[in-house]
């Protein structure tokens, strides 16, 4: 995904969660060679957020994209931005956000699958 397709999708995304009461507390966490898109607290818990923006299936569904080698690199990220932030006592859970694109990468669909993964 491009850079300015991936800041459309990262936006959509944020916007979506916040109307569902998501709190977007950081984006775009760097951590050593990986990236955490959004870190939230929604319900209580910390929410690990991957945002996958996709204008079609040719490819697969944007969820589809998060394979089991990319939840295992989340899960490590995640577990050193608890550690950093002194949040290891707190629940967490990892979402994945599909924004599906249309016509110049406007977003026109976004969904949150909430609990997507388990670390």
């Amino acid at each position: 995904m491009g850079r300015t397709r991936g800041r459309i999708g990262e936006q959509a995304a944020a916007q979506a969660l916040a109307a569902r009461g998501y709190r977007v507390l950081v984006r775009n966490v760097r951590l050593g060679r990986g990236e955490i898109d959004l870190v939230c607290e929604h319900d209580g818990d910390v929410v690990f957020v991957e945002v996958k923006a996709r204008r079609g299936v040719a490819f697969g569904t944007p969820a589809e994209a998060v394979t089991v080698r990319k939840q295992r690199a989340l899960f490590a990220l995640a577990m050193r931005y608890l550690g950093r932030t002194g949040r290891t006592d707190r629940t967490c859970r990892f979402d994945v956000v599909e924004v599906w694109l249309g016509a110049g990468d406007r977003p026109v669909r976004v969904d949150v699958l909430r609990d997507a993964f388990q670390g």
